[in-house]
Order: C-alpha cells, then sequence, then structure tokens
C-alpha cells in the first residue's frame, strides 16, 4: 500500500496559537497542547521570548534473551500463527476492519469485538505492550505527517521532534530514564553527564562533569567547550529563533534596560562582542571536562531544565548558523545519510563513534530508522494496521483518529501492537477572579463542584482519548496526587453546587460567560459541560472563538467580557514548577498589557511567595510534594478547576518489538530501545 502524502492540516483539537510572553516571564518552560497532535500536545512556555529524557532499557537483557512482558501476556505465539497466513488475506482482513469501521461510525454503532479488547469508556491507560527484547538489527520505518522544523538542537520546539531527536542524535547533560512503568519515566539520570549534576548550596550554581569517551560523528572529541558554544547559540535570537530561551531567563547575564540580554550569542565580532563573550563565559565556566552554571536566581530543578536540547552540545566548526536548520552532527547513536528532505524525511543510519558504554540512555537496536514525514496521519495508521511489507516494521507517530482508535482497543490483534499513554496535556478552566460572579471563593467552588469532567471526556472521544482529572499536574510527574478538596470527584455533584451557591446567597440561576476554542470536537465537551452547570443552578452561556483564541483572552478588555476561561497546558520537564508558577504567579504574569497567562487573573503574594520557597527546596522529593500541597490548596480555593489529561494511541506493526511510550517526554513513542525483529 502507498501513503498518500498530504498538506500539514488542523487535526479534531487544533494546536493554540502562541501567547505572548509576559515582561519577566518565569524561568520555566511550559506549554500549552496542541502542536501535530490530535489531542493537542504542544506548549509554549513562559520564557522571555518564545520558548520546554533517559535511558538503558530498563531490565535489559543480555545477548538477546527476552525480558518480562511488559503487560499482558506473551504475544509470540499469535504472531506466529498470524504470520502463517497468506498476507493477502492478512492485508484484505484488516482493510475489511477499516471499512466496517468506517461505516459503522457513519451509522453510530459500536463495535466492541471479540476476545479481550476493552470498551473505550473502560481502557486503561497503556504505556508498553508486548515482549521486551535487546535484539539489534532491522530498519524500523517512523511514519508521520509532520511537518518538522528544525534539528537544529537550539531551535526545536515541538514536543514530538525534541523527544525523537533526544533519543536518535541530540543528547543532553541530563535526561529522563527511559522505563515501560510510567511512574519511574521521571527518573533523572545522567546523559553526557557522570551525574544529574551539583547544585551549589545557594543553588546559585551547578556543575556537570561529563563522561569520558564522548564523541561526534567524525569521531573527534565532545567536549565541555561544545556544550557551552550550543547554551551560547540560544542568545542571539536574531539568528537562532523558534527555540526554548531559558537559557536568557535563568543564567547570571545581566540585562539591558529594554529586558534583552547584554551578550547577543556567539556570532559578534569586534572589540563589543569580545566584552559579551566575556559576559558569557563568566557564567558558564569550563574546567577540564566540568562545566559549571552561575544562575541568576537559585533554581533547585535546573538539572531537570538542562535535559532539554537546548542546552546539548554544537560542534562550532559544524554551526551553519541560520543556514543548518535540518542539519545533523550527532553525538547519539544515529547521525543523518545525506540531508533532510523536507516534507520528505530522511534516514538516519548508526553513528560508528557512539558507544553504548558511553551511553546510559539509549539502546538504539535498529540498524537503520526511515522517517517519513508529510503522510496522512488515517492512512499511516491503516497502513501499520494491515500489517503489510513496510507496515510490519512500522510506528505511526501520530495519534490513531478517532474513529480508527475504537477499533485499535476493540480488536485484540490489534490491541497487542498498540499503545494508549497520557500526554501530560492537561484541559482546564479558569474562572475570572475580576468578575462579580466569581470573585467570590464559594461561587467558585460551587462551579468545580457542578463540573462533570466524566462527561467532558466523553464529549471528545472517550477513554482513549483523555482521562478525566482535577489536577494540572500529569499523572506523571512527581507531584501528582488525587487531592479532591471540594469532594465532588469527577462526576461532579449538583446538588453539593447548589448548597455552596446558596451559603454564597446566590438565588436563582447564576449567569456567567465562559469562552473556549472552538471546534467540532470542542463544541461538543463545552456543551457537556453547560448541561452539568444548569443543573446545578448556573446560567452559562457559551462564547466559541475560533481564531487567535489565546491572544483574543490575553487582551485585557477579555476581563471584562468573560467570566470562565478554558485553556490547556502541558510541563517543559517533570517538575510541577513548569505549571503552576507560569500560570498562578501574578508577579511574573499579570501587567497593564494583560494576564500573561494567568488568565483568571489570580493574584495572591502569598502564594507567590510561598512559590518562590518551594522553588528554593533542594531535595526533588519534598520539593514535589510541596508543589503537591499548593495545587490542592489552590484547587480548594477555586483558582482553576482541572478537566482531563489528553490521550494518544499508536500503532504499529507485528514486527516491531518494545514498542512503549514515555508520559514524561509527552506522551510519545519511545525510540530509546524500540526494536525491530531481525
Amino acid at each position: 500500500m502507498r501513503l498518500r502524502k498530504s498538506t500539514p492540516r488542523s487535526t479534531p483539537d487544533p494546536a493554540p496559537e502562541a501567547t505572548p510572553a509576559p515582561p519577566g516571564a518565569a524561568t520555566r518552560a511550559s506549554r500549552h497542547g496542541g502542536e501535530k497532535r490530535a489531542a493537542g500536545t504542544r506548549a509554549a512556555g513562559t520564557r522571555p521570548a518564545g520558548t520546554r529524557g533517559a535511558r538503558p532499557a530498563a531490565g535489559a537483557a543480555p545477548g538477546g534473551a527476552r525480558r518480562p512482558a511488559a503487560e499482558g501476556t506473551t504475544r509470540a505465539g499469535r504472531r506466529a500463527a498470524r504470520r502463517r497466513r497468506p498476507r493477502a488475506l492478512t492485508v484484505a482482513l484488516a482493510v475489511v476492519g477499516v471499512l466496517v469501521l468506517t461505516l459503522g461510525a457513519l451509522l453510530g454503532t459500536r463495535f466492541l469485538g471479540s476476545g479481550s479488547g476493552q470498551a473505550p469508556e473502560t481502557a486503561a491507560a497503556t504505556s508498553a505492550v508486548g515482549d521486551r527484547v535487546d535484539t539489534d538489527g532491522g530498519t524500523l520505518h517512523a511514519l508521520t505527517l509532520g511537518p518538522v522544523a528544525t534539528w537544529d538542537p537550539q531551535r526545536i520546539a515541538s514536543r514530538d521532534d525534541m523527544a525523537f531527536a533526544g533519543r536518535v542524535f541530540a543528547r543532553t547533560l541530563t535526561a529522563y530514564a527511559p522505563s515501560t512503568d510510567p511512574s519511574r519515566q521521571s527518573r533523572l539520570v545522567g546523559d553526557l553527564a557522570t551525574d544529574t549534576g551539583t547544585p551549589g548550596k545557594d543553588l546559585r550554581t551547578w556543575s556537570f562533569t561529563l563522561r569520558d569517551g564522548l564523541k561526534w560523528q567524525d569521531g573527534s572529541p565532545l567536549t565541555c567547550a561544545d556544550v557551552a558554544y550550543g547554551i551560547s547559540r540560544t542568545f542571539a535570537t536574531d539568528v537562532i529563533a523558534g527555540g526554548p530561551t531559558d537559557a536568557l531567563a535563568v543564567l547570571a547575564i545581566p540585562r539591558q534596560m529594554d529586558g534583552t540580554s547584554t551578550y547577543p550569542g556567539p556570532y559578534g565580532t569586534g572589540e563589543a562582542a569580545v566584552k559579551a563573550q566575556a559576559i558569557f563565559d563568566k557564567a558558564v565556566t569550563c574546567k577540564g571536562q566540568t562545566i559549571t552554571f552561575t544562575l541568576s536566581s537559585p533554581l533547585s530543578d535546573f538539572n531537570e531544565l538542562v535535559s532539554q536540547p537546548a542546552f546539548g552540545p554544537v560542534k562550532k566548526s559544524e554551526d551553519r548558523r541560520e543556514a543548518g536548520g535540518y542539519d545533523v552532527f550527532s553525538a547519539g547513536p544515529y547521525t543523518l545519510e545525506g540531508t533532510w528532505s523536507a516534507g520528505e524525511g530522511g534516514t538516519f543510519v548508526r553513528n560508528p563513534h557512539w558507544s553504548r558504554a558511553s551511553d546510559p540512555v539509549r539502546r538504539a537496536h535498529p540498524d537503520v530508522i526511515r522517517f517519513q514525514e508529510g503522510l496522512d496521519t488515517q492512512a499511516v495508521a491503516q497502513q501499520v494496521m494491515a500489517d503489510g511489507d513496510t507496515g510490519r516494521y512500522a510506528v505511526a507517530l501520530g495519534s490513531a483518529p478517532p474513529a480508527i482508535q475504537q477499533h485499535i482497543t476493540a480488536v485484540q490483534s490489534l490491541q497487542e501492537r498498540s499503545v494508549n499513554p497520557l500526554t501530560g496535556v492537561v484541559d482546564y478552566l479558569v474562572p475570572n477572579t475580576r468578575s462579580e460572579v466569581f470573585k467570590s471563593e464559594l461561587v467558585r467552588q460551587a462551579l468545580a463542584a457542578a463540573t462533570n469532567r466524566d462527561a467532558y471526556v466523553t464529549a471528545i472521544g472517550g477513554a482513549t482519548a483523555a482521562q478525566p482529572t482535577r489536577s494540572l499536574i500529569p499523572a506523571s510527574l512527581p507531584a501528582a496526587h488525587e487531592a479532591d478538596p471540594i469532594g465532588t470527584g469527577t462526576k461532579g455533584d449538583a446538588e453539593r453546587a447548589k448548597a455552596l451557591l446558596l451559603e454564597a446567597k446566590k438565588t436563582g440561576p447564576v449567569p456567567f460567560t465562559v469562552a473556549y476554542r472552538s471546534n467540532p470536537t470542542s463544541d461538543k465537551a463545552m456543551a457537556a459541560l453547560v448541561a452539568g452547570w444548569r443543573l446545578a443552578g448556573f446560567e452559562p452561556t457559551a462564547k466559541p472563538i475560533t481564531d487567535d483564541y489565546f491572544s483574543q483572552i490575553s487582551d485585557p478588555k477579555a476581563a471584562t467580557e468573560i467570566d470562565v476561561f478554558w485553556s490547556n497546558w502541558a510541563p517543559a520537564w517533570a517538575s510541577a514548577s513548569t505549571v503552576l508558577p507560569p500560570l498562578f504567579d501574578s508577579s511574573i504574569n499579570i501587567t497593564k498589557t494583560g494576564p500573561g497567562r494567568d488568565y483568571g487573573y489570580w493574584a495572591d503574594p502569598k502564594v507567590n511567595a510561598r512559590m518562590a520557597e518551594i522553588q528554593a527546596i533542594a531535595d526533588r522529593a519534598e520539593r514535589e510534594a510541596a508543589w503537591a500541597e499548593l495545587d490542592a490548596s489552590l484547587l480548594q480555593r477555586g483558582a482553576y478547576i482541572g478537566l482531563a489529561e489528553r490521550r494518544a494511541l499508536y500503532v504499529s506493526g507485528s514486527d516491531v518489538r518494545n514498542l512503549s511510550a514515555n508520559a514524561v517526554n509527552g506522551g510519545v513513542v519511545e525510540f530509546a530501545d524500540i526494536a525491530v525483529a531481525p
């Protein structure tokens, strides 16, 4: 089957527009969800200007021995039986299945299938399926709609592309260790560095020592100077644009009166450039294999921030500046063969100078990874499901369309080669605290009590599309919690809401206006919420917005017209520091020009101060527990209302092994230890 080329297009839940970062933005990179994924998954963060890990295969057995099945029973016998079928019959059955599914969708019929397939409304999130192997060889086909905007480590902004690059060619000082257990995917390890770094007592300095034996693809040593040079490129915002700029926010480099950095990057010439470079070299120093960062303020999770490709190395002699958007000069297990063809893709082959001995993160099992973009998402899913000559060795990098998801989860043979992970993207509502209606904490609590998150999830596609949640902190983060301070679960409680409204001395229907980003799916989801609110004594008016949604709700006049705002968010790394401060610290958000990303104008100096205190807690477990406690208090006070954490569904061919997804990296396909049958 030949795949149909497709122009990138809007998905059922399109990506949001980037919201301009507020002046003096937080030293955190988080994002609105949506980019490249039906569920909406990528975000723009609280950065000065624009901007978001690790792993040996867990329990890897030597000599190609199998590891314990990650989930369910072993599929080897069933796979062998399927291969004994004539291939034409296999393809025909798959195509018929898709046609039947499509017809069923048109007629409103739900197919549950036979065997152990779960109904979508009861399906549990899965991050890994099938046998785990430690076998090298073969060619893996990675198929996606795309497009990849760049492979430049300092310019990559898409979570999908960051995750792929980070496992294939772009190494970083630290990374999150791969695991088939979502609860262990937030485990930070040293990648280029020997460990996760050493902070100074005041958390204003961090040092990392590079491993021995690190090499670039040409065999030259990877040095501390290469890491420093890569980071310096971030400051050349007129040349290296579009990627995370956290380095500008966190490093102890003075700013101009207008807020721009006194260091313009490594490309300047003349006496002024020499002086500017000296400023950077004071903040980022190299002594042998040890790189030390001096920060502008204490930062307890700086070692997680540097897991981003933007803090990765670049060899100066290979830097083609703005012309090198698709250049790949690798320190990882693969390098690009030839050149990248935008809209079509490229082929990654083994880097002969990479060694597993110097890499605790990547197993790099396939000999070749053929990355193809510009392919229609549904056509990709259908080809992989059909399991033909190419499909057998392929993995879809785009989440399967909703109409096909139901079929995949209902048919056991497809369920066995698919994963349905959480993505970290959380939809939520923000009551406008400047609104006459929601300046009352009791009324905000009543709205939270009346919110039927289960109905919202059903409307956006059911359990394969999302999971109801009360909190903005995704389930994969160490700070995740189950606190329910309002005490109404995820279905909502109309009677409890009415009681809270009565306590607030609100009688009769309570009117309010709610804004949301409109598309056919979100229109249904909002209708489901409106129905629950009306049962509880509210009289909501929905205000759909189709264009420039986040720009519109960031306009100060929106606070005079809208009482509740819908939004979504995803963490930049595995800490709630990339969730709560960017959204609720009024000191870095609210200005005369608007709310930044604090759309509900939440402003509490005590909360701001507590956030600063938490960011200075050195112990990670203690710090994340403090974030969880603070989050529960925000929920108690009705600062926001969590709705759902989005999920993706990826399917692979029958000869793909070690299929898993990494929730911390955005619920994307995990390339650290994926393999193909020899």
